[in-house]
Formats: C-alpha cells, sequence, structure tokens
C-alpha cells in the first residue's frame, strides 16, 4: 500500500440517489473542483459543468466501470481522481484522470494518486494505461508527436506523465467556432458538400434515436475507434449495440442534456454512412459543444463530413440560438477533418497530449 502525504486522504466518491441527497456533498465538492481546476489549466469556464448535470453523465453503463475518488488534504477537497475501465471482454486498457488545485501542487498528491490508479487497473488486470492532458501554451523545450504532428510543452503535466513511465503519443487540438454571423458561409458549404455528395441524404434527429436507425448508428459509434486516427494508442475494440446507445442516451437525457445527431444515408443501400454529434446542457447561452463525427471508411471522398458538420451547425443555429459557440477536438493528424473544420471557421484554441503507459 501507498504512505499518503501527511494530512491527505484519497477518499473514494460513491454516487448519490440525487444531488440533494444526504451523501451528495462529496460529489458536490467533487463538481465545484472540477470546474476550478479547468478554469485555472483552460483561463476560461467553457468546460463548467453543474453538479446535477454531471451526476447524470456518471451514472454506471454496462460498458464502462468508472471509479472515483476526491483528494482531501487537511479537511479541504484539492482535487479528483478517476479511472474508467471498459467492460468488453479481454478489455486491456484503463483511461484516468489527476486533476489538483494548483495550491495543492508540490505535495506529492499526484504521484500518491497515480500509484492508487497503477495498482487499481492492475487488481482489473489491466495492462494499458491512457491519459489526456490539456498542456497551455508556453516558452521553452517542447515535445514532438512521434505522428509528426503537433508538440506540446515539456511542462510540468508532461515532466509527470514522463517520470511515471508514460509516452507521448498523438497531439489533440481543441478548436472554437464563433457562431455569430455564420449562417451564410455554413449555407455556401452546404450547398457545395450536396452537389458532391450525390446519392445521399441528411436525416436528423434527437435523443431518443428512431428505432429503424438504432442498429446503423451503433455501428457506426463502434467504428469510431477503430476508423479514427489513434496514432501508437493501443484501443480495445468497442461493441456498440442497441442496449448500448440507451445507455449512452439515458446519460444525456436524464441530465437534461440537448443532442442533435444528423447523419448521411446513402439512398440506394440505406446505410448510414457518416454522423455528427452537437450536444449542449441546461444552459442554452453555454458554449456547445461539437462530440462525435466519423465518415465510415466505405463512404469516405463524397464530402460527407462537410455535408453532416454544416447541415448540423445550420439546424443547431435555428434550434438553440443562444450558444454563442461551439467547441470540438480532432487528432493533429487527422488532416482531413482538420481542413473541414478550418475551412467552417473553426480556430485552434489549446492542444491536449495523448499520453500511454504498459504495466510490465
Amino acid at each position: 500500500m501507498t504512505t499518503l502525504p501527511a494530512g491527505l486522504e484519497l477518499r473514494p466518491l460513491p454516487l448519490p440517489a440525487s444531488i440533494d441527497a444526504p451523501d451528495a456533498h462529496d460529489f458536490r465538492e467533487m463538481a465545484r473542483m472540477r470546474n476550478l481546476v479547468y478554469a485555472e489549466i483552460a483561463g476560461h469556464d467553457d468546460h463548467a459543468m453543474p453538479a446535477d448535470e454531471l451526476l447524470a453523465l456518471y451514472r454506471p453503463i454496462a460498458a464502462q466501470l468508472r471509479l472515483l475518488w476526491i483528494a482531501v488534504l487537511d479537511g479541504e477537497v484539492v482535487g479528483r481522481v478517476g479511472l474508467d475501465l471498459p467492460q468488453e471482454a479481454g478489455a486491456r486498457t484503463g483511461f484516468w484522470l489527476i486533476e489538483l488545485r494548483r495550491s495543492a501542487w508540490g505535495r506529492g498528491i499526484g504521484r500518491a494518486a497515480h500509484e492508487l490508479i497503477e495498482r487499481t487497473a492492475r487488481e482489473h488486470g489491466r495492462t494499458i494505461l491512457q491519459s489526456w492532458a490539456e498542456h497551455p501554451a508556453a516558452e521553452g523545450p517542447r515535445l514532438e508527436a512521434p505522428t509528426g504532428f503537433g508538440s506540446i510543452p515539456l511542462d510540468r503535466a508532461a515532466r509527470f506523465y514522463l517520470n511515471a513511465g508514460y509516452t507521448l503519443e498523438q497531439i489533440v487540438r481543441q478548436s472554437r467556432l464563433d457562431l455569430a454571423d455564420s449562417e451564410a458561409h455554413l449555407r455556401t458549404l452546404l450547398t457545395g458538400a450536396e452537389s458532391a455528395a450525390t446519392g445521399y441524404r441528411v436525416i436528423q434527429w434527437t435523443l431518443p434515436t428512431p428505432p429503424e436507425f438504432v442498429d446503423a448508428f451503433a455501428y457506426m459509434k463502434s467504428r469510431m475507434i477503430t476508423d479514427a486516427p489513434a496514432a501508437g494508442l493501443d484501443y480495445d475494440e468497442e461493441i456498440w449495440d442497441a442496449a448500448r446507445v440507451t445507455d449512452w442516451e439515458r446519460r444525456y437525457t436524464e441530465a437534461d442534456r440537448h443532442v442533435l445527431v444528423t447523419v448521411a444515408q446513402h439512398v440506394d443501400s440505406g446505410e448510414l454512412a457518416a454522423f455528427n454529434e452537437l450536444s449542449i446542457g441546461k444552459d442554452r447561452t453555454a458554449v456547445t459543444q461539437q462530440e462525435d463525427t466519423l465518415v465510415v471508411a466505405s463512404h469516405r471522398g463524397h464530402r460527407l463530413g462537410m455535408l453532416v458538420k454544416c447541415a448540423g451547425l445550420l439546424a443547431w443555429r435555428e434550434a438553440i440560438p443562444e450558444s454563442p459557440r461551439v467547441l470540438t477536438w480532432n487528432a493533429e493528424e487527422n488532416r482531413p477533418m482538420l481542413s473541414i473544420n478550418e475551412a467552417i471557421g473553426f480556430a485552434p484554441m489549446s492542444y491536449e497530449g495523448a499520453w500511454q503507459k504498459v504495466l510490465g
């Protein structure tokens, strides 16, 4: 067992039945700490989420075991620790985070938390650990991605990963689109994409997914692991079926998040060929998240990525006109999708490192 620094407790965090339940204090503190840490790192509040929405998104699903702890230092909650374990048969991976207030840095909390994560992952039979961290712009030495696309500063977070035995595998770009005065440009791009996407049509829905599309949508979700650029990251293949789609949707609907799915359907075969997701929380004046976007490999070359993105953003402006901007994330080597985003008007905001360790 790890000897914890003086005054530190890494306390397991059970999920309360509701955010107002008698045992919900620790979860509310975790949510508050999460938002503070993200603001410290990013310098803005676009990643903030209310505790009740976060609780719904953290509800258990069959496909994933989520373990949570809070870091309590001298009686004060100063951070959180998380480990997600996919539940597919033979899964080898674990995805983790350690997030601490700057005021708690330098006390050995990160090292103790990582020892807890690694020990727990081994107990669950995992041999690969992966983690993502935002690396704000800074002067000085840099680390180049092994993909040849992008670099990050050799900052405090990078040194932590390296000292713990991780390798940098990929750079992820976070981009932002300001939605004001975007409609005319989006319509022009959509017209061009429609001309190129002959034989395809756009279909849109808000959750839940219409029954006639559930199986095809599940298949596309499963391809996010295999068809999107993964650099040297070693993923377990995901199995998606109707039950998993229902679990995925429940998290969003219970959080009262509005989700728009835009798909391109191949008319002759009926196959779903591409999809894009946009979501926002209860505060419709907040930032929009562009989540998964994928063009199925066998349908690429018809500008379907541009088609579903532009169609989705135009419908979004009609449904949620109060949201001022959209955030999205893409692998830096994913030039086809980045080219679409750049043509739409997305501008780089920050960069994340994707880190991996193979447990010996």
